[in-house]
């Protein structure tokens, strides 16, 4: 099954939107209609790339509009743009979705004791080659992260697509530590610092930041499959996300429009304009700097005493870090 997309508005803007098409060229939804197998027997499953290697513009499925196209996070009026974190640019894998899963904000998981963040379950696709913004790709699956992102459980499984030569050698998630050495620590320090400049804290993760093996992670892909399974069958309350598609249950869903009404809802949208250049500040590189206890404390005995009182009075003393901006820090 092949699916195209089709852009609109202006890239690089607020109006910017990627809608997708199936092989019949009727629109669909990525987070409802492109299916979650790309072979069920053989545990393949599609990715959704979002982001592309190496680039910074936050682009997600659009979980709240209908028909679900990619768009750019908004926030404060601002497009959202990650912070290169010494030493990575970017995003340092394809990133994407799964479609047909959800985290469901309403469910504690039972080993992060944390609810769903509301979204498709993530994908880090570990290839060799740079995808394409709105391309759908088959993946083997080889393991998952337990991120905690502000109180939500955020699950990040590891993949690689089937089609790149690097795919035969790597199963599970140990073929990537054997084959990939220092990747699997990239991406937990990917994850945990790349909100910091943006004045947020570190990330934290269940399981002491240690990857979970591609049957733990299988399973955790079929649990938020059921999820969405309940929330596109009315058994769960949607709240504000738009649950629009067009070939659901082949076309038999709660939420089903015919293909004139998701023809109009793409075209609400301008067709595809030249777009606005991306800002030059994208390129900014952050360095991370964890100060020395000898910067927080004059002598050790100062600084276990510190300790102490700090978790009498205030709860556990908390080491602080800084984000350094090359371009204005003058210290």
């Amino acid at each position: 099954m092949s699916f195209t997309f089709e852009e609109r508005g202006n890239p690089n803007t607020p109006s910017y939107r990627l809608f997708f098409k199936n092989a019949d060229g009727k629109y669909v939804s990525p987070f409802h209609d492109i299916p979650i197998y790309a072979d069920e027997s053989q545990n393949l499953f599609n990715m959704v790339v979002e982001v592309p290697r190496w680039t910074n513009a936050k682009m997600e499925i659009a979980t709240k509009d209908p028909l679900n196209p990619i768009k750019q996070d908004v926030k404060k009026g601002k497009l959202r743009y990650v912070a290169n974190v010494f030493p990575h640019k970017g995003y340092i894998w394809n990133y994407g979705a799964i479609p047909q899963t959800w985290e469901d904000p309403g469910h504690k998981d039972v080993d992060t004791g944390c609810c769903g963040d509301n979204d498709p379950i993530d994908v880090c696709e570990i290839g060799s080659q740079v995808c394409l913004r709105g391309e759908v790709i088959k993946i083997k699956v080889l393991g998952v992260l337990a991120m905690i992102d502000e109180g939500e459980t955020d699950w990040k499984v590891m993949a690689i697509n089937v089609a790149d030569p690097e795919a035969k050698d790597l199963n599970n998630i140990s073929d990537v530590e054997r084959l990939k050495p220092g990747f699997l620590e990239a991406t937990v320090d990917w994850f945990r610092r790349y909100k910091v400049p943006d004045g947020k804290p570190e990330n934290q993760f269940a399981f002491n930041g240690e990857f979970k093996d591609k049957d733990f992670a299988i399973e955790t892909i079929k649990s938020t499959h059921d999820f969405w399974k309940a929330l596109i069958s009315q058994k769960t309350n949607a709240g504000e996300l738009n649950c629009k598609n067009t070939c659901v249950s082949g076309g038999d869903s709660p939420f089903s429009i015919s293909v004139d009404e998701a023809k109009a809802v793409v075209e609400e949208t301008c067709p595809c304009g030249t777009g606005d250049p991306i800002p030059c500040s994208v390129d900014k590189w952050f360095y991370y700097e964890k100060l020395a206890v000898d910067d927080l404390f004059e002598n050790t005995n100062q600084f276990a005493s510190g300790i102490k009182h700090n978790w009498q009075k205030k709860g556990p003393v908390t080491i602080k870090k800084r984000i350094v901006d090359p371009r204005t820090d003058i210290s």
